[in-house]
């Protein structure tokens, strides 16, 4: 997201369907922030697609950050017109991230099921996503980023590569619990979460979530 909010071309929107999942969803662990949350972002999936709508007539493309999770229909038909990516990380480095916050999250929480539920509808609606994967950026941020401007069809700048510190003003209200790490970088950097990290009381979660990452891992594109 902060990549992409440094093309001027490109309009950003930080998980616009947050307050309608945290207002619709059966959840069984407490966000931080979800009040704030719920008093920022619109509840309705129709509000929500009304905001996107309005952020499209401003500049030629719109880039949705959202989690897998934020999406509750099992035929999410309103995002088959999109140009969909799907960016994983090893559930490993996933869990290690997301406990920091949430200590005890569930398979649902972390959106690897999801991720993998929604490449297989989009590929069945013939409208296969992309699948970028943080390992294979990290080998080679501007190749990488060259090749996913360049299968999405739009232009590549050198100003993708950074940002300054501090955070950006596309960050949702939730930023203050969720960024930190990238609110003190000024580009993209390995992270120092390994899968040492994962907390035993999360092993039966991994095991869960590997066989998730397996359907999309084969269609991840290469940085080669």
């Amino acid at each position: 997201m902060y990549s992409f909010a440094q093309n001027k071309t490109i309009t950003v929107l930080d998980e616009p369907f947050y307050g309608y999942y945290l207002a619709n969803a059966n959840l069984k662990v407490t966000h931080p922030g979800s009040k704030e949350i719920l008093k920022a972002l619109p509840r309705s999936k129709k509000q929500v697609l009304a905001q996107i709508s309005a952020a499209s007539t401003t500049n030629q493309c719109v880039f949705i950050k959202g989690m897998a999770h934020h999406y509750l229909s099992k035929e999410p038909t309103h995002i088959l017109p999109w140009n969909n990516v799907i960016l994983i990380r090893h559930p490993e480095k996933l869990l290690a991230s997301f406990s920091k916050v949430i200590k005890n999250p569930t398979l649902d929480d972390i959106g690897i099921k999801k991720a993998a539920e929604l490449f297989t509808y989009l590929k069945s609606q013939g409208k296969t996503p992309l699948v970028i994967d943080s390992d294979q950026l990290l080998k080679n941020p501007e190749e990488y980023l060259q090749k996913i401007c360049k299968t999405l069809g739009i232009s590549f700048t050198k100003q993708m590569l950074s940002w300054q510190k501090g955070g950006i003003q596309e960050d949702g209200v939730w930023a203050k619990y969720w960024y930190g790490n990238v609110h003190k970088s000024t580009g993209f950097a390995i992270q120092k979460t390994n899968s040492h990290m994962v907390p035993d009381s999360l092993q039966s979660v991994l095991d869960q979530a590997l066989i998730h990452y397996t359907i999309l891992k084969n269609h991840i594109l290469k940085n080669d």
